[in-house]
């Protein structure tokens, strides 16, 4: 009888052992303070009887891409195009003559690290001439998947941020609409989406070139003309244009100031519901980069407005 009572205790210690382990909706982050909030909130959110209960209508979540889900240094997007700047080159040799083409196709990386936003915006819009959409998205899927990243020797598709892909599942799964809203352009952005993501194209805003419509092929052309540049303040904007209304729930990283308007924007937008803000942290330099903004503006707002400051290296037990 002992010997049995013995042997039920240790299954169901066991199977308790179990239970909580799949219980943990993050296991990639540690114990801290972050962690247990964002679960806090999300518990809330869905349970019916809790003050902070969020209809499923409203539980939009909105998450930045370049330096929130992948690394930012550099741009994924700037890989890509340096990449069609070289094929293009082989061509068209009065690139040779401009910048910053010239100092892609020369290896010149001191001009690169210079090159102001309107170079690098120029760039893009280059590198997009003339391309369908269709066939944008299939050279994204190919490029994630083949590309090493510099420094960190992985490709593209093997250096997404662990954490931040169980928090997009576990906000999925309690009924989340999940976007992201990324400084890169929409149409780059919507080749890896929901290989990289998990999250559907349709979910994606960002950066856009004009369209023409191809009647003969019946395929959507990118023009090389910008239509909107998804940062700082037009974030906050294409999401109230696009969306409708303000997410419950906005993540985006300390880097240039890009994402604190989205964040505000969270917390200020919605009057009905208790908000989440959550801001990424870049200081692991053995993991992954150290690095903040001279001006120290995200962190400053994260301080003013109580956001959830995210420490890679404190927070996260694994990043990749």
């Amino acid at each position: 009888m002992l010997i049995k009572i013995k042997w039920i205790l240790f299954v169901t210690v066991f199977f308790m052992m179990g239970i909580s382990e799949q219980a943990d909706p993050l296991p990639s982050w540690n114990n801290t303070n972050t962690k247990r909030n964002i679960i806090n909130y999300v518990e809330n959110a869905v349970n019916e009887k809790s003050p902070y209960y969020i209809p499923e209508e409203d539980r939009i979540a909105t998450f930045d891409n370049d330096g929130t889900l992948v690394p930012e240094k550099p741009l994924i997007q700037i890989l890509f195009s340096i990449e069609k700047v070289k094929e293009m080159a082989e061509s068209d040799k009065s690139l040779l003559e401009k910048q910053p083409f010239k100092a892609i196709v020369t290896g010149d990386n001191e001009y690169l690290k210079t090159a102001n936003e309107d170079e690098v915006i120029s760039l893009t819009l280059k590198t997009l001439t003339n391309i369908s959409e269709r066939q944008l998205r299939e050279e994204v899927k190919d490029f994630v998947f083949k590309t090493t990243y510099p420094h960190l020797n992985k490709t593209i598709d093997k250096i997404v941020y662990k954490p931040q892909i169980e928090l997009i599942k576990y906000l999925q799964k309690n009924k989340f609409k999940v976007y992201i809203c990324s400084g890169g352009t929409v149409d780059f952005m919507r080749g890896m989406s929901k290989e990289l993501y998990g999250i559907d194209s349709e979910n994606v805003i960002g950066s856009s070139n004009k369209y023409s419509y191809n009647e003969a092929t019946g395929e959507m052309i990118l023009e090389p003309e910008l239509n909107s540049y998804n940062d700082g303040r037009e974030k906050a904007a294409n999401i109230a244009l696009i969306i409708g209304k303000a997410p419950v729930i906005s993540v985006g990283n300390v880097g240039a100031g890009g994402d604190i308007y989205m964040l505000r924007y969270s917390q200020n937008g919605n009057k009905n519901y208790k908000t989440l803000q959550v801001l990424i942290n870049h200081d692991d330099d053995k993991r992954e980069f150290k690095y903040g903004e001279k001006n120290n503006i995200s962190l400053n707002w994260a301080d003013k407005y109580k956001w959830n400051v995210v420490s890679m290296k404190n927070d996260w037990k694994e990043i990749f």
